[in-house]
C-alpha cells in the first residue's frame, strides 16, 4: 500500500484566513491537489492535498502556520452507486473509525478517490489489501491528469 499525506491547519473562523494560507502555497509553489474546510463556531480546520506536503508543512510552519501532516489513505473507488459503500462497511466491520473524509472524482462513471484519515492506519491497509482495493500515494496524487473538459 502506498503513502500519502494531508496537512490538517487548525485555523480561525474568519474572513481571509484561507487566503492567508493558500498565498504562501502559491508563492512557494505548491499546488493544491485536493482541499476540505470545516468549521464549528470560531475555529475550523483546513484539510490540505499538495504535490509535495512534507515540504509545504515546512514552509508554512516558518512562515508562522501551524500544519500538522497527517498519513492519509487514498483509496480508489468506482464510480458508481455504491462505490463507497462496500468500502466503508469492511472498514465498520472490522471497529475502523473514519475520522475524516472526503472524495472527488476523477472520471466520472469510471473512477473516484476517496481519501480516509481513520483511527488505525495499519489495519485499515491490511483490509484494504484483503479486499483487493488499490491506494494512491503522494507521488501519484501529485501527478493526476487534467481531465477532458467540454467545451461549450
Amino acid at each position: 500500500m502506498t503513502t500519502a499525506y494531508q496537512l490538517t491547519i487548525p485555523v480561525e473562523n474568519r474572513p481571509g484566513k484561507l487566503a492567508e494560507v493558500s498565498s504562501i502555497l502559491a508563492r512557494e509553489k505548491f499546488n493544491i491537489r485536493a482541499i476540505t474546510i470545516s468549521s464549528f463556531g470560531q475555529s475550523g480546520f483546513l484539510n490540505i492535498m499538495v504535490d509535495d506536503p512534507k515540504l509545504a508543512q515546512k514552509t508554512l510552519e516558518k512562515e508562522g502556520v501551524e500544519a500538522v501532516l497527517k498519513e492519509i489513505i487514498a483509496v480508489i473507488l468506482e464510480d458508481k452507486p455504491g462505490g463507497m459503500d462496500k468500502l466503508v462497511k469492511y472498514l465498520a466491520k472490522e471497529q475502523i473509525n473514519i475520522e475524516n473524509a472526503y472524495g472527488f472524482v476523477l472520471e466520472s462513471h469510471k473512477t473516484a478517490v476517496f481519501v480516509l484519515d481513520v483511527s488505525d492506519i495499519e489495519s485499515t491497509r491490511s483490509i484494504l489489501r484483503e479486499k483487493g482495493f488499490k491506494t494512491l500515494g503522494t507521488e501519484a496524487l501529485a501527478t493526476l491528469e487534467p481531465f477532458h473538459y467540454l467545451k461549450y
